[in-house]
């Protein structure tokens, strides 16, 4: 709604009425101000700081002009207009200037004509006697009236003491006062933005002009204030509500590294990413998703690394986004990803600052999104999401052993229970004699072939493990042991799977939580079941082919524009130091994305540690 609010306060709370009407939650708190003045005052009961509010703001205004003297009747000088007086000036008439009053005469002193004087200001500083208004200051020359000047007092006469002159005495003259001087400029009584200049103790105050805004500002967390017979309003930022404290993501936990997460508050969120990276070439842009949750998300990068083509592609996508809300990062995922059809993420989604922020210092864009802990950054590659924050934190040649042992579980997670399939339904001449004769005959009561007996287990294990996430946590872990041990020990008991079968299914379920990212994860276990079934029904050529399409898959996939399978496809010798192993950070002197970066380089070289400078041992 675009109406504008004018200065009729009822006209404008009856506009804002009708947009809340139905809204329990939203208060309209009408009160006077000091000088008898109607307002009124609008926020979401839970959504605003009603403590600081009471304080800050209502107290102020009701107590702002309370020691001021009384409103004069009509025809006498007007007081200054209260709280758009800023803090510290005197306040200044609002009428045309008054005459001034003359000044008393000393006691003792006749009446007489005087010279004419300069208007005084009307109140004199606190500490300083009044000056006479017919003498000047011994410090300063007198001020030459134009007209005849009196002569100077013959001797013998006190030169306080004019000289008498006949006749009956003249009618007192008022003097006329003389230009003020010049006054700072001061805004209209009718400006917006001079309602923001109230003498409030609010430092997140701003002016609104317009219902749209209002009703933006109220929907945030603000406290509108409308004052009768002033055109617009003043909105404070007074937003408070409850809020979890930044503790370490639960599916990301490190050894060594940072313990603090983000949080679902946007504000402390980019206070984190503003710690980590304390430079002003760290950009934040804001925008705002949603029709209804009109949901802010903010376009981190830095300036100088991060390509602008990059940026503008990232904030057009997000800028064609027309959905009813936002309510998780998940949405904006699905909707700028560049093929939605394949399992493999394209955005890499945290919930730890100090991976986000290592994503920036690399060049790539984050996407904080209010509301959720997940801060998504792009470009992603196959090589970033096989890859943990705490590799870059341990010593170089412990994080290549623990890289080795990733790589080659995440090769059993996807492919063991295909090839077990394969092997026993095709090519059992591949096994040893001794071997064969122990799988037989641990076989010899199961009922089912090996492919639906892998299938079932594979089946019952996803649904044991997404029982337990679901279920409470003090139940989910009595779930997950019940149902390995006890189901586990009572199907092998009962002839239903073999012994074999559930070793294998068991070490592929902890072989694939050896994968860093959940989303990662997820597909290439459900990428294991179609090679399985490719396993039962051709063997290993059948897996071979399975494996083929997928790499074909990933090398035709982009991540805004990057390579998925990047650096190996396009290959950058540079940038492979970091993906099979982790080279030491005197020799990661280069960002790995692919291109011509404008900053490649993002340390200076010679620095491999040593007795000297740049020689080291060994």
């Amino acid at each position: 709604m675009q109406a504008p609010l004018s200065a009729n306060l009822g006209e404008n709370e009856s506009l804002l009425r009708d947009v809340y009407a139905d809204c329990a939650d939203v208060v309209f708190r009408r009160f006077a101000t000091g000088d008898g003045t109607n307002a009124l005052v609008l926020y979401v009961d839970g959504l605003t700081n009603i403590e600081e509010l009471d304080r800050c703001v209502l107290a102020p205004l009701m107590l702002q002009t309370a020691d001021l003297p009384a409103r004069p009747p009509s025809g006498q000088p007007q007081a200054a207009q209260p709280f758009a007086q800023p803090a510290g000036q005197p306040a200044q008439s609002q009428g045309p200037p008054q005459a001034a009053e003359p000044p008393e005469q000393p006691p003792g002193q006749p009446e007489g004509p005087t010279a004419p004087q300069a208007a005084q200001p009307s109140a004199q500083p606190p500490g300083q006697p009044a000056q006479s208004q017919g003498q000047p200051r011994a410090a300063e020359p007198p001020a030459q009236p134009s007209g005849p000047q009196p002569t100077a007092p013959p001797p013998g006469q006190s030169p306080a003491q004019p000289e008498q002159s006949p006749g009956p005495p003249p009618t007192r003259q008022p003097t006329t006062q003389q230009p003020p001087a010049q006054q700072p400029s001061v805004q209209p009584p009718d400006s917006p933005d001079r309602l923001a200049n109230l003498r409030i103790p609010v430092s997140g105050a701003k002016p609104v002009a317009d219902i749209a805004d209002a009703v933006r500002e109220i929907s945030t967390g603000g406290a509108v204030l409308l004052i009768d017979g002033r055109p617009g309003g003043v909105a404070f930022g007074l937003s408070k509500w409850e809020k979890r404290s930044p503790d370490e993501p639960k599916a990301e936990p490190v050894i060594r590294g940072s313990r603090e997460g983000f949080t679902e508050t946007l504000a402390d969120n980019t206070a984190q990413l503003r710690r980590k990276i304390r430079s002003p070439r760290l950009k934040m842009r804001e925008l705002e998703i949603g029709r209804l949750s009109r949901t802010r998300v903010i376009v981190a990068y830095i300036e100088g690394l991060a390509d602008a083509a990059l940026i503008e592609d990232v904030t057009a996508r997000l800028g064609r986004i027309d959905i009813d809300g936002i309510l998780e990062s998940g949405y904006i995922e699905e909707l700028i990803e560049d093929n939605p059809w394949s399992p493999f993420p394209q955005v890499l989604s945290t919930e730890r600052p100090d991976a986000a922020a290592a994503g920036l210092l690399e060049g790539r864009v984050a996407l904080l999104v209010d509301g959720t802990p997940f801060a998504l950054v792009v470009p992603a590659s196959l090589a970033s999401l096989v890859q943990s924050a705490e590799d870059y934190y341990q010593r170089f040649w412990i994080s290549t052993a623990i890289r080795w042992l990733r790589y080659l579980f995440f090769l059993l997670s996807l492919l063991l229970p295909s090839v077990y399939v394969a092997v026993l339904t095709y090519h059992q001449e591949m096994l040893l004699t001794t071997l064969l004769l122990s799988v037989a005959r641990s076989r010899e009561e199961v009922p089912f072939p090996a492919l639906i007996e892998a299938l079932l287990m594979e089946i019952t294990f996803e649904a044991l493990r997404e029982a337990g996430v679901r279920l409470p946590k003090q139940v989910g872990t009595a779930v997950s042991i019940v149902g390995v041990l006890v189901i586990g020990e009572a199907a092998v008991s009962s002839g239903l799977v073999s012994a074999p079968m559930v070793m294998v299914v068991s070490l592929t379920g902890i072989a694939s939580f050896t994968i860093p990212r959940y989303s990662a994860g997820f597909a290439f276990r459900m990428l294991r079941f179609p090679i399985i079934l490719l396993a039962g029904t051709l063997g290993l050529l059948g897996i071979m082919l399975g494996i083929l399409a997928i790499i074909v898959h990933m090398c035709r996939l982009r991540s805004f524009g990057v390579p998925y399978l990047t650096p190996l496809s396009p290959a950058n010798g540079s940038a492979m130091r970091d993906v099979f192993i982790r080279a030491p950070w005197w020799m990661l002197d280069r960002r790995p994305l692919p291109g011509e970066p404008i900053n490649p380089r993002r340390q200076s070289g010679g620095q491999r540690p040593g007795p000297e400078p740049g020689d080291g041992q060994g």
